[in-house]
């Protein structure tokens, strides 16, 4: 049986640039170049049929080893709790006080982009401490 390789993560929402700017700001990641024959990425949005410009956008780790992130126009918003989220890692290794101090920074950083900080889930003696957020269009992830 052959191993995945290579995932994408691919998110709903209603403004897919938005979107992926921001994180591209929250993870570091960039926007790839456009395709082939096109100077811009408004260039190849302007070709697109009206009904499909702005539906889509995407953003890549610089690196190459972070999966693709993929955003995608839908009509309806989001309605439930996310069945998968992004746990964003900036307290690895660290307990106590320490980890609490990155948290906050990373939460103080994101909430300038337009996140918005759920709650503090403080460690309980199984789990490390972590802070859920949500993004611009309300998705659920993780400081962790």
């Amino acid at each position: 049986m052959a191993s995945i390789k290579q995932f994408q993560v691919t998110f709903d929402c209603a403004e897919p640039e938005r979107v992926a700017r921001f994180w591209c700001e929250v993870l570091g990641y960039v926007v790839p170049p456009p395709p082939e024959g096109f100077a811009t990425w408004d260039d190849f949005d302007r070709a697109l049929p009206p009904e499909r410009q702005g539906s889509a956008f995407a953003c890549i780790d610089p690196s190459g080893v972070g999966p693709r992130l993929f955003f995608q126009r839908v009509p309806e918003g989001r309605v439930v709790k996310n069945r998968v989220h992004l746990d964003v890692r900036v307290g690895t290794g660290l307990v106590g006080e320490e980890r609490l101090a990155a948290l906050e920074a990373e939460c103080a950083r994101l909430v300038a982009l337009g996140a918005v900080r759920v709650r503090l889930l403080p460690a309980d003696g199984v789990n490390e401490s972590c802070i859920p957020m949500q993004d611009i269009e309300g998705n659920e992830f993780c400081l962790d």
